[in-house]
């Protein structure tokens, strides 16, 4: 059987994970992150293809290639996109791929223009809080689906 295969996403700033704000982002970089996915991934039978891009378009694109290309899910972390974005909205509308938001931080207990996610009105659900644990709680949630 084949691996199923799960798109991760990262928006503006995660490139920078590790160095900045580590109070609130942690000290793992995106490429700790991709490894632990990786590993979990092939346990669960699932490969994962990491994406990272601070041009709001470049999702967009990576969106509509998972579709595309037939992946089993999304995991999008579309950092500050996720309250500005009315484009990765209507991306993810426009896609049967089931879409897992993912934040290191959980936005509630943040700046108010952060409680609001157009992304999360279209996400199959969203995973926030646990630092670099989250995309992992996201990853088995879409192994699940």
């Amino acid at each position: 059987m084949a691996d199923k295969l799960v798109y991760v996403l990262n928006g503006p700033n995660l490139n920078r994970l590790g160095k900045r704000e580590p109070e609130i982002y942690g000290s793992q970089t995106l490429d700790d992150i991709g490894a632990m996915l990786a590993e979990r991934g092939r346990a669960l039978g699932m490969s994962v293809a990491m994406h990272q891009s601070n041009h709001e378009g470049a999702l967009v694109d990576w969106l509509h290639e998972a579709e595309d290309s037939g992946a089993h899910a999304v995991l999008l972390n579309a950092g500050a996109y996720t309250h500005t974005s009315v484009a990765l909205l209507d991306a993810i509308r426009s896609i049967k791929v089931p879409v897992i938001e993912v934040h290191l931080s959980n936005p509630h207990t943040r700046e108010h223009f952060r409680h609001t996610s157009w992304i999360g009105m279209a996400a199959k659900g969203t995973i926030a809080g646990f630092g670099a644990q989250s995309y992992m709680l996201a990853l088995e949630a879409a192994a699940g689906l």
